[in-house]
Parts: structure tokens; C-alpha cells; sequence
């Protein structure tokens, strides 16, 4: 099995307060979108009281369009890796030059070349160094990461797999849009980082036991981007707390029984919190109580909802306090889809 041999996290240098933000917010929306007022419970029920952003509030208060945000996104992006991989580098004990891959996923920005490539020389990684962007798996990235990360570790043994989990989710804020979706973003979204090594050798946190993935017919619909001359725009449905509710334990059930598992297996949990209703939706699904989601509140309400490296925030505090034997982690993501990942300790 691949371990997980350090797993560090870092948030860009501007904090946003929920009451700072939702002064921004009634600054731009009130007066010019009707509905902004019947929509602002939004913001006090969302459990966040801050989160951080790679641009300050005077950028949001101009017009950005494609190339500005995509601008930011290199920028914000490029310093964020090199934060938080060499944060994960000094942890685990290496150099750059002893990487093997490099794992880079991201769903908010589009960068050709990609953004590990951009760092290589900068970094110290080896001009042979394999790369593998991904792109596309939205707040589920964390978790499909992590199993992808695995998968190259054990495909080489001895090898060291570094996965860079970066999301610039508030460089998708849109002035322009007064959609339920938007306001939902702007209430929930927040930028940050997180990486991993892994390598089937040396000292380890945890080895990464099983992984796989649900996706549900007929539910592109769900959760994503909509793609136009400004940007990105969020597509949120309104039923995603239902549908972990109602699917996604027969999905985690259907996962853990092909491996001859069962939840009763399980000592712990590890769940991506994509906002209060979700959490309420996991307590429900998985029976698991207030008190053993504690992590997953702490980082909504510390970071907002980053997408995908959310997941890993929570996972970096669960291994603060490791909990003996197996560890359930998953995420939720566009598809609709969910990731899981099995971890021993």
C-alpha cells in the first residue's frame, strides 16, 4: 500500500470575514438585482465566519472578465504550490529532486502549461519529473487525488508521488449574475491549498488502503461550471443535500461491500463539508452524530468551502489526533459523483 508520508495546507494571504463580505456583497448586488435581499439569509446560515482569497476586495469590485481572472488564477496558484509543496516536501523529509510525479489537481482556472510546470526549475523538481494535471473534478478532487497519487506510488514502488491540491474558487465571483447559484457561491466559496507525498517506503500517517468512485446517471445537471465570455459560473441544484442523503450511503455501502468491507469496519470519518446542509445530509446518511463531524464544521467555518482541497484541511486535523484502525473518506463532486478512499493507520 502507498503512505501518506506528510500532508500540509495553506490559504492565501487575504482573509475574508462573513461580515465583511456580506457588506461587499450588499454593496454591489442591492439596488441593481431585485432578489439580492430575499437571498441574504444565505450568508448567515452558511457556519462560516471567514475564509481566504488570493485577491484583495478591491479586485472583485472591478470588471474582471477571462483574462483577468485567468491572470489571478496563474498567479494566486503558482505561489499557493510553491507554499504548500515545499511545506509538504520539508515534512516528509525531502528535496524537490527526489519527487518521482507530480499530482496537480485543480477545477478554477485554466493554465497551459499547466502550473507544476510553470515551477519546475524554480522548485528544484528533476527535468524527468512525471506530471499529471487534472482538471475537472471539482470539490471531489481532493479525494480522487489522493487515490490517483496512491495508484502511481504502488505502480513504482519506492517512488515519491507529490499530489498539489489548489482551488481559486473566489476568482469565479460574478457581479453580473443575481442567480440563487451565484449568491450560494459567493456565500460558501473560499481559495486554498493542500499536498501530500506518497511512497510505498519511508515513515508514513497512514497508508491509503482502497479507492474508487460513484457517478449517478443522469445528473450533469448537479453541480459545475457554466462557461461564458466572463468567466466561470456555478451551478448549484438545490438538490444536493437530498441526494447525500438519500444516495450516497447505498453508494459508500455498495463500495465498502466490494472490498469486503462494511461501515462497521470503520472507525473513523473524513467527509468533504460543502456547507452546513451537507453536513446535516452526512450526519443523517451515516448515522455518525454532531460530535464525530467536529472537524468538518471547524474547517467550514474557518475556510469556507475551497473545493477541493476542503477534504484534506479536514483530514490534516483529523491526523492531529489519529484514531486507530480505518479510516472512511469521501467527497462529493460534478458528475454527479462521489469519491472514496479507505486509510489505515
Amino acid at each position: 500500500m502507498a503512505g501518506l508520508r506528510s500532508l500540509a495546507t495553506a490559504v492565501p494571504p487575504h482573509e475574508m470575514r462573513t461580515i465583511d463580505v456580506i457588506r461587499e456583497a450588499t454593496a454591489i448586488f442591492s439596488g441593481r438585482h431585485s432578489d439580492f435581499e430575499r437571498l441574504m439569509p444565505v450568508f448567515g446560515n452558511s457556519g462560516i465566519e471567514r475564509r481566504y482569497s488570493v485577491m484583495p476586495y478591491e479586485w472583485f469590485r472591478e470588471k474582471q472578465g477571462w483574462p483577468e481572472r485567468t491572470a489571478a488564477f496563474i498567479a494566486g496558484a503558482s505561489s499557493l504550490f510553491a507554499e504548500v509543496a515545499g511545506l509538504a516536501l520539508r515534512e516528509a523529509g525531502l528535496q524537490a529532486s527526489d519527487i518521482d510525479a507530480i499530482v496537480t489537481v485543480s477545477s478554477t482556472g485554466i493554465a497551459t502549461p499547466s502550473i507544476e510546470a510553470r515551477l519546475l526549475d524554480e522548485l528544484g523538481f528533476r527535468p524527468d519529473v512525471q506530471r499529471v494535471p487534472v482538471f475537472g473534478l471539482g470539490c471531489a478532487g481532493g479525494v480522487s487525488g489522493l487515490s490517483l497519487a496512491a495508484r502511481l506510488a504502488r505502480a513504482t514502488p519506492g517512488s515519491n508521488v507529490l499530489l498539489v491540491v489548489i482551488e481559486l474558487c473566489t476568482l469565479a465571483f460574478r457581479p453580473d449574475e443575481m442567480s440563487k447559484s451565484n449568491v450560494i457561491a459567493t456565500a460558501l466559496f473560499g481559495d486554498g491549498a493542500a499536498a501530500a507525498v506518497l511512497s510505498t517506503s519511508g515513515p508514513h500517517m497512514g497508508e491509503v488502503e482502497h479507492a474508487g468512485e460513484h457517478t449517478w446517471p443522469g445528473t450533469t445537471d448537479v453541480m459545475g461550471w457554466r462557461m461564458d465570455r466572463e468567466g466561470f459560473g456555478a451551478i448549484f441544484s438545490r438538490s444536493i443535500p437530498e441526494l447525500a442523503t438519500r444516495d450516497l450511503r447505498p453508494a459508500a455501502d455498495q463500495f465498502l461491500a466490494r472490498r469486503g468491507l462494511s461501515l462497521e469496519d470503520t472507525a473513523s470519518f473524513c467527509f468533504h463539508p460543502g456547507g452546513a446542509k451537507v453536513i446535516l445530509a452526512l450526519e443523517e446518511a451515516f448515522g455518525t452524530g454532531a460530535d464525530r463531524l467536529a472537524s468538518e464544521r471547524a474547517v467550514l467555518r474557518d475556510y469556507g468551502n475551497m473545493s477541493a482541497p476542503t477534504v484534506l484541511f479536514v483530514l490534516a486535523r483529523e491526523l492531529e489526533r489519529p484514531t486507530p484502525g480505518r479510516r472512511f473518506v469521501s467527497a462529493l463532486g460534478p458528475g454527479f459523483s462521489a469519491s472514496f478512499i479507505t486509510m489505515l493507520h
